[in-house]
C-alpha cells in the first residue's frame, strides 16, 4: 500500500508599502508585474518537480502579489495547519520602502508558528554595502524572522529543506556567489496572477548585472556589474509557455538590457518566433547609448519591443559626472529618442530630482528644456533616494549624515536624506510642479501631436499620459506603484496606527473615492479634448516642433540643452568637431 505523501505549503507573497496614514497600497489591478515573484514560483515548480523534500512531501504552491490581492494571515495559516502544518512564507522581492511591510506580515505568520524568509534588494543591499547590520536588519532577525540575501537559483533546495526540518538559518548570506542564469529554472506565474495586472503583462529577467557605476543605484552592488543572462532557448520557453496561457505582452526587467552580452542572440530568437507568426509585444530598459551598438534598435523592433524605458536622469553634464552616469552623452539624447520613434518604440524616460547641484529654478529650467528640445513620450520623476545597496546610502551613512529613519519613506516621491540648497518642503514643492509642468495641458497635446505623426496609437497616448500623471497628482502614489482603483481596508493598517471607526472610515474613503473620480473626470475632460483636437487636425500648437527635427550640427550653439554650463557647451563642441571630421574624411 501506497503511504500517502504530506503537503509541504510554499506561499510566495510580494508585499506592498504603506501610504502616509498607514494603509496598505493595494490595486483592483496593480500596474508594474513582480519578476522576482514570477522568477521565485519558476524555481519552486522545479523544486516540486524534483522531489526536493523527498518523495513522500508533495510541495504545494501558492504566489500573491499584494499591489494588487490582500494578504489573509488567517486563511493562509488556516491552509497551512489543515494540510499538516507543514510550510514556509517567503516574503520575496522586498524592496527598502516595502521592507516595513515584510516584516509585520512575517511576524504576523511567525505568531502563528509559521516559519517565514525575508529576501530582496533591501536585505542583499544592506548586506552587500554596509560592514554592520543596520537596526531594521537586526531587529528583524531578532524577532525570529529568516533573512536571505543573494539570489535563490541553486539555493532553494536547501532552503525548502531547512524550513521542512524546522531549521531556517537566522541569516543565509549567498551576496558573494552570483548563480549563472543559463540553464535554470524560468520566471513563470500562472494566468490568474498576471490577469490581476492592467494590461495582463507578465515580466521575465533575460540577464542580470549592469556594467556602469551609478552611485545612485542598487543594481550593480546585488546583481553585480557583469552580465549573466538566459539562454535564447530559456527565452523561447518563457514566451511560448505564456502564449499558451493567452498571455501576449512582456516585461524584460533587465536593468539595461542594450549591455546584456547576448542581447542580439536572444533577439534573434524573439524575431524567428515572430517570424513562425507569433504575436507579441516586449518592454524593455536601456541605456542612452543603445542607439550606438550597431542593429540594436533594429532588432529590438523586429523582435517586437514597443516601448522603452530610459535612465535619463538628468541633461546636467557636470551632475551625470558626479553620479558616475558620465556614459549619459546629452549630445546623444535627440538620436537616440528618434532613432526609437522611428522604428516604432514608445519612450518613456525617468528623471531624478534632488541631485545635489539642483535647484527650483534649475529644475524648472531642465522640464523645460526637455518639453521643448527631447522627443520624450513619458517622463516620469524621482526624489533623489539614498537605497540601502547604493553607493551614496553607504558614503552617507559613513559620513552619519542623518537620513530618513522610516524605510517606508524610501519610495522616491518622498525625501529621506538633506539637500544643501533646498529644505524638505521646498524639494517636495519642485518634484510636484515637475509633474505639473511636463503634463500640462499643452504638452500633452504636443505628445499626442508626435505621435499622430509617426502613426502611433495616440488613445494609448493619451491614456498613459493621463495615467502616469494621475498617479502622482491625484493618488499621490509614483506610476510604478500606481493601479487601477485603490482599494483600502479598515483593518489592514500599520502597526502603531489605530484602527478607525467604521463611521469614520468609511465615510471618509468614499468621499476620498468621490473626489479622486472627479479628479479623473477633469484630466479625462482634458486629454479628450486635445485628443479631439489632434485626430481632427485642429490642434492648437503652431511653428516648428524642434525636438522632432534632425539632429543637425547646428545644434551645437541653437539648441539650450547645450548653454545651460560650461560643460554642457564643451561636449556641445567636441561633439560638433568629431561630426566635422567625418564629414571631411567622407567627403576627402
Amino acid at each position: 500500500m501506497t503511504k500517502p505523501r504530506r503537503s509541504f505549503q510554499l506561499v510566495l507573497i510580494k508585499p506592498s508599502h504603506y501610504d502616509d496614514q498607514g494603509y496598505v497600497i493595494q490595486w483592483l489591478r496593480s500596474s508594474v508585474p513582480s519578476n522576482t515573484l514570477a522568477a521565485l514560483y519558476g524555481l519552486a515548480l522545479d523544486c516540486s518537480e524534483r522531489d526536493v523534500l523527498g518523495e513522500d512531501v508533495r510541495i504545494e504552491i501558492t504566489a500573491h502579489d499584494e499591489t494588487n490581492t490582500r494578504i489573509r494571515v488567517d486563511r493562509i495559516v488556516r491552509r497551512i495547519e489543515a494540510s499538516g502544518g507543514l510550510g514556509l512564507v517567503a516574503l520575496v522581492g522586498v524592496q527598502t520602502n516595502q521592507f516595513p511591510r515584510a516584516v509585520d506580515l512575517g511576524k504576523r505568520f511567525l505568531e502563528q508558528g509559521i516559519p517565514v524568509c525575508i529576501g530582496g534588494f533591501h536585505v542583499s543591499g544592506c548586506l552587500a554595502m554596509l560592514p554592520e547590520l543596520p537596526p531594521d536588519i537586526q531587529a528583524a532577525m531578532e524577532a525570529g524572522l529568516s533573512l536571505f540575501a543573494g539570489e535563490l537559483e541553486g539555493r532553494m533546495d536547501t532552503l525548502l529543506q531547512d524550513a521542512l526540518r524546522g531549521e531556517l538559518r537566522p541569516l543565509y548570506d549567498y551576496m558573494a556567489d552570483l548563480p549563472a542564469l543559463e540553464g535554470r529554472p524560468v520566471p513563470h506565474l500562472p494566468a490568474e496572477l498576471v490577469k490581476r495586472m492592467s494590461g495582463t503583462r507578465t515580466s521575465f529577467d533575460a540577464g542580470r548585472g549592469c556594467p556602469f557605476l551609478c552611485s545612485f543605484c542598487t543594481i550593480i552592488n546585488v546583481q553585480g556589474r557583469t552580465s549573466r543572462h538566459r539562454a535564447p532557448d530559456d527565452v523561447e520557453a518563457i514566451v511560448r509557455a505564456n502564449l499558451a496561457q493567452g498571455i501576449h505582452k512582456f516585461f524584460i526587467t533587465d536593468d539595461n538590457f542594450a549591455r546584456n552580452t547576448v542581447w542580439e542572440p536572444l533577439f534573434d530568437r524573439l524575431i524567428a518566433l515572430r517570424q513562425e507568426g507569433l504575436e507579441f509585444k516586449i518592454t524593455i530598459q536601456v541605456d542612452t547609448l543603445c542607439h550606438k551598438i550597431p542593429f540594436f534598435i533594429e532588432k529590438a523592433a523586429a523582435a517586437g519591443v514597443d516601448r522603452v524605458f530610459i535612465g535619463l536622469e538628468s541633461i546636467n553634464p557636470d551632475t551625470l559626472n558626479a553620479t558616475g552616469k558620465g556614459h549619459n552623452k546629452i549630445t546623444e539624447y535627440r538620436a537616440m529618442l528618434q532613432a526609437w520613434h522611428a522604428a516604432g518604440a514608445l519612450t518613456l524616460a525617468g528623471c531624478i530630482i534632488g541631485f545635489p547641484s539642483d535647484t527650483p529654478e534649475t529644475v524648472r529650467r531642465d522640464i523645460r528644456i526637455i518639453q521643448r528640445e527631447l522627443p520624450i513620450d513619458l517622463l516620469y520623476f524621482f526624489i533623489l533616494t539614498p537605497l540601502p545597496g547604493s553607493q551614496d546610502h553607504k558614503e552617507l551613512v559613513e559620513k552619519g549624515v542623518p537620513l530618513e529613519a522610516d524605510m517606508n519613506d524610501y519610495d522616491s516621491v518622498h525625501v529621506a536624506m538633506p539637500h544643501e540648497w533646498m529644505s524638505k518642503d521646498e524639494l517636495l514643492d519642485v518634484y510636484h510642479e515637475a509633474w505639473d509642468t511636463y503634463y500640462s495641458p499643452e504638452h500633452v497635446e504636443r505628445v499626442m501631436l508626435r505621435g499622430k505623426l509617426r502613426d502611433f496609437d495616440v488613445n494609448k497616448i493619451k491614456w498613459m499620459m493621463l495615467s502616469f500623471y494621475a498617479a502622482a497628482k491625484i493618488e499621490g502614489i509614483h506610476p510604478m506603484d500606481s493601479g487601477v482603483f485603490r482599494r483600502k481596508v479598515r483593518r489592514d493598517r500599520r502597526p502603531g496606527r489605530p484602527l478607525e471607526s467604521p463611521l469614520v472610515f468609511y465615510p471618509r474613503y468614499a468621499l476620498e473615492q468621490a473626489r479622486k473620480l472627479g479628479g479623473y473626470l477633469r484630466l479625462y475632460l482634458r486629454n479628450q479634448q486635445s485628443y479631439r483636437r489632434v485626430m481632427a487636425g485642429r490642434s492648437r500648437l503652431k511653428g516648428e516642433d524642434i525636438a522632432t527635427v534632425p539632429v543637425s550640427a547646428a545644434d551645437s550653439v541653437t539648441l539650450e540643452i547645450f548653454q545651460t554650463s560650461d560643460k554642457a557647451r564643451t561636449l556641445a563642441a567636441k561633439a560638433k568637431s568629431k561630426e566635422d571630421r567625418k564629414r571631411e574624411t567622407a567627403t576627402s
